[in-house]
């Protein structure tokens, strides 16, 4: 990813990521704080403005221990008097929405921008959740981009709403608009010196309860009037002319699938673009709707415009057909592409679609029936792998392999329900893994074990782990700690020694953590010391009380990448094949991407590029053949 685009002064096009188009446009605001929690397909955002942290130096950031934290960061700068922004993915409001509700009710001072991003397909999510409710649900303005174009030039515009209306603006965007690429003119780049302000010149009152709620519940209903008012003249919800008495209105990606399924067809409907989704442009969308027989609603997930615009249409053309989810023309599952609106078009003007879409489909399903499965694996060097490699030993040393139930997290090692390990009964969202053993230890007769990784620790892993110790359950935690947000990029958090920039940050101790909260038993493993690491997890799995176990050692990835910055030397690995006795342990219980079959001697061979020399294979073979190149 580059950023020189990112960091020009001057107007132009340029080819950017949606990502870094939206970093663009915050800059191109002035914006002054800036605060996250990483999370696909949102990560860029957060790295692009560390990227580019020390070439401005005139905005200050964070990374924030989770996204309710990032976005009471951005609240209190705006509060400040501050320009402010945050992103997150859509399960990341989940967390936020408590202070979000509050701060639709409160109202801001300088401008402050969120942006969510769904992610349909849950192509890195726990579920395909639509965020678009939330903008209506909290009175807070809603917008939503289609290109990197209008990701750049909405966020600029975002920052000028909310500090016209004194409101949080939320953008909503999708993972196929934040990873699309595109050409983006660029506005000028006017930044200002960072500085402070003084409370008594930026002061407001920003707390919410009671008679106080029930006042600031009327001033937001005349808000959103107010919004609603410059919504309806924005260009961001345009009428793209057309032919004939049937329509189309969408928004976001949608918007593009929908213009190239026409272009396939050789039709050209009139199409209403949507991009104010909370207030709805109702005027606008009345006039649209008022001189059409029918009307095709492409959007995906839940029926959002569907249900709303189904009102609307009541009143304004009560005879009008339309054609969407309801009508059973498109499914609220997956994320749509050009093939499902073009086949819902041509069904709908009873014509064929441009390719045979169904037959393609099915040759590739043939074409990948002939292909070996390949389930995602830890890359060469996790820590993971040998953790759970000893884990496996110590229930197999135990003999309670089926005498255990295991509450996994979000984290690379939620992989650990897939071969050779097959763990997790319970991964349902980040820290969840404490709440679900705490339940579980007070109604189950086998030992309760959980896993989280050291920023889902910090993120939301710590009330439950002061609920366990208050409530002296038994169970045994294991905390995968590897420095950094591996999963997301390999982000800085609590446990790091860095922040944003890579600027020298406290790192918390996290043994005295434990200590502190009255842990039973703390226990320190190193995951490359693999067979040491059996006897004291099943000491671990033993105790009663809380037990800790702690995982130790850098992600591999940003480990590599530290040696690399260092000058140090990574030296991979070797399989002496005069030891090796091709026992195939290392491929049966390792899955390591970087140790395959030599077809010639039907021995192990590790691939040197691969391999970053962890030799945590040599652990795992019975006879130790992997050894340093060059070394013992």
């Amino acid at each position: 990813m580059t950023v020189e685009d990112v960091k020009r002064t001057d107007d132009g096009p340029a080819l950017m990521l949606a990502n870094e188009a939206v970093v663009r446009g915050a800059l191109e605001a002035d914006v002054k704080v800036v605060a996250f929690y990483p999370g696909s397909p949102t990560s860029e955002i957060l790295d692009t403005f560390g990227e580019v942290l020390d070439h401005f130096g005139d905005y200050r950031m964070e990374i924030s221990a989770n996204e309710k934290v990032a976005l009471e960061t951005a609240a209190g700068a705006s509060m400040a008097g501050q320009r402010s922004f945050v992103s997150m993915k859509s399960v990341g409001m989940n967390v936020a929405s408590d202070s979000m509700f509050s701060i639709g009710y409160t109202g801001l001072n300088a401008g402050c921008v969120c942006l969510i991003a769904d992610d349909p397909y849950a192509h890195s999510s726990q579920s395909e959740q639509d965020g678009r409710y939330f903008g209506e649900a909290a009175y807070v303005p809603m917008i939503e981009p289609a290109t990197a174009q209008e990701a750049k030039d909405m966020t600029k515009w975002a920052f000028e709403v909310s500090e016209r209306h004194k409101t949080l603006v939320i953008m909503r965007t999708t993972t196929r608009v934040n990873h699309q690429r595109g050409m983006v003119n660029l506005g000028k780049l006017d930044r200002t010196p960072f500085k402070k302000n003084k409370w008594a010149d930026v002061k407001g009152e920003y707390f919410t309860v009671g008679a106080i709620a029930r006042a600031l519940k009327a001033k937001i209903l005349e808000r959103t009037k107010k919004v609603r008012k410059e919504f309806e003249k924005t260009k961001f919800n345009f009428i793209d002319e057309g032919e004939g008495d049937t329509g189309i209105i969408t928004a976001g990606v949608c918007y593009l699938h929908s213009k190239e399924a026409m272009n396939n067809l050789n039709m050209e409907l009139p199409v209403l673009k949507i991009g104010t989704l909370f207030p709805l442009p109702e005027q606008k969308i009345g006039e649209f709707i008022k001189p059409l027989k029918r009307l095709i609603i492409v959007e995906e997930l839940t029926p959002y415009l569907e249900t709303r615009i189904t009102a609307l249409a009541k009143d304004i053309n009560p005879d009008l057909e339309i054609i969407g989810k309801r009508s059973g023309h498109f499914s609220e599952m997956l994320e749509y592409n050009v093939p499902i609106v073009e086949k819902v078009l041509a069904s709908v003007f009873e014509t064929k679609p441009s390719l045979d879409y169904d037959a393609i489909l099915e040759r590739a399903e043939k074409l990948k029936a002939d292909l070996p499965e390949r389930s995602p694996i830890f890359c060469p060097g996790c820590p993971h792998r040998g953790t759970l490699w000893a884990f496996r030993e110590a229930l197999r040393k135990l003999k309670i392999r089926d005498d255990i139930v295991y509450n996994n997290d979000i984290g690379c090692y939620s992989m650990a329900f897939l071969p050779p390990n097959n763990f997790s009964d319970s991964m349902l969202a980040m820290g969840a893994s404490l709440g679900v053993s705490a339940g579980m230890a007070l109604s189950l007769e086998d030992k309760v074990i959980a896993m989280v990784g050291d920023s889902t620790l910090y993120h939301a892993a710590l009330p439950g782990i002061v609920n366990l110790i208050h409530h002296n359950a038994n169970v045994t935690l294991f905390v995968l700690d590897n420095s950094v947000t591996a999963m997301t990029g390999q982000q800085f958090n609590p446990n790091s020694p860095y922040d944003a920039g890579r600027s020298p940050a406290r790192k918390i101790d996290m043994e005295k953590l434990f200590e502190g909260l009255g842990a039973d038993k703390i226990t320190v493993i190193d995951p490359y010391q693999t067979r040491d690491s059996v006897k004291p997890i099943m000491e671990a799995i033993e105790a009663e009380g809380l037990s800790v176990i702690i995982a130790r050692r850098d992600c591999a990835l940003y480990g590599d990448r530290e040696k690399k910055r260092a000058g140090e030397k990574i030296i991979p690995s070797e399989n002496d094949k005069e030891t090796c006795r091709g026992i195939y342990a290392c491929v049966k219980e390792f899955y390591c991407p970087a140790i395959v079959v030599d077809e010639s001697d039907h021995k192990m061979m590790i691939v040197q590029d691969l391999c970053d020399g962890c030799l945590e294979c040599r652990q795992v073979c019975p006879v130790d053949a992997p050894y340093h190149v060059g070394g013992a």
